[in-house]
């Protein structure tokens, strides 16, 4: 089963979402921000840095990216990236597709077939 990470508000995931089901793949849709409110995150966020570099996951066109200070912003590195990811799970490059032999980032659907 493919597994899609997003945010239920997104419209580029729910697309995606669609996209894969009409495809004929069983795909389950999971909440960044649900899974930072039950603490269960950090997990996800260490499988999916295991296999993709964080500034691939990094969204530096979000609006939460805009909205951090020079601080928040400035000597990014593995460790406080992730830190920001826990934080602000808005600021992960989405949609996000596991498809268990491969990580997909914030991909069109239509390349993902490629």
């Amino acid at each position: 089963m493919l597994k899609l990470y997003g945010l239920s508000n997104c419209d580029r995931c729910r697309r995606a979402h669609r996209r894969l089901e009409a495809g004929d793949q069983k795909v389950e849709m999971i909440d960044l921000r649900r899974l930072a409110d039950r603490g269960e995150l950090e997990e996800t966020l260490q499988h999916l840095l295991s296999r993709v570099d964080w500034s691939t996951l990094l969204n530096r066109r979000s609006t939460t990216w805009r909205g951090l200070s020079d601080g928040e912003r400035d000597n990014l590195d593995h460790a406080r990236a992730t830190a920001l990811f826990k934080t602000y799970p808005s600021l992960i490059q989405r949609p996000v597709l596991d498809t268990g032999a491969q990580i997909l980032v914030g991909k069109a659907v239509d390349d993902w077939a490629a």
